[in-house]
């Protein structure tokens, strides 16, 4: 039986779509790889009226560029992430090379950006905490992201991700 996803799910391409239809039901829509259309970004503004918005795009530069782009466009997006490590086959790293249970997993795990921050917590504190600045600095943020499924991001997204989630400091330093 096919999980139901009421809403629409936005990814990059066909083979992402040929991947989730496996074992999903619902509307896909397919930024064709980084450069998403105008007609696209209006079709998810009209819709989101109604609609939840996922995105899960690969867990790469590009799948970033794509989740920025529509983050300035349309608030309020759910963000699904699929951890990397576990997205690679054929020295390729996508969503079509993730297994269903990380899909899975990462549509029940989402995060909902915000244009507004609701943490306050500032790069200081990250370099206070050896989150930023240290050998180490990259394992200890991919920890957190980890436990807060906010997929893998550098120093600067993940700031931008605690705070757009409203993690505080003692929920960090308690998972470090």
């Amino acid at each position: 039986m096919k999980t139901k996803i009421n809403g629409i799910l936005v990814v990059e391409g066909k083979s992402d779509v040929a991947f989730l239809s496996e074992f999903i039901d619902a509307e896909f829509v397919t930024t064709n790889g980084s450069e998403i259309s105008g007609k696209t970004i209006e079709y998810l503004k009209n819709c989101r009226e109604n609609r939840d918005i996922f995105v899960l795009t690969d867990p790469d530069s590009p799948g970033k560029r794509i989740r920025d782009v529509l983050d300035c466009e349309i608030p309020n997006l759910k963000h699904c992430f699929v951890a990397k490590e576990k997205s690679i086959k054929h020295n390729k790293v996508g969503v079509a090379e993730s297994t269903q249970e990380e899909v899975l997993n990462a549509l029940k795990n989402y995060i909902v950006s915000s244009k507004d921050p609701i943490g306050n917590i500032q790069m200081s504190d990250l370099v206070s905490l050896g989150l930023v600045g240290t050998e180490d600095s990259e394992s200890k943020r991919q920890k957190i992201c980890e436990k807060f499924h906010l997929g893998f991001c550098n120093a600067k997204t993940f700031l931008k991700r605690i705070n757009n989630c409203g993690i505080t400091l003692s929920e960090i330093k308690e998972n470090l």
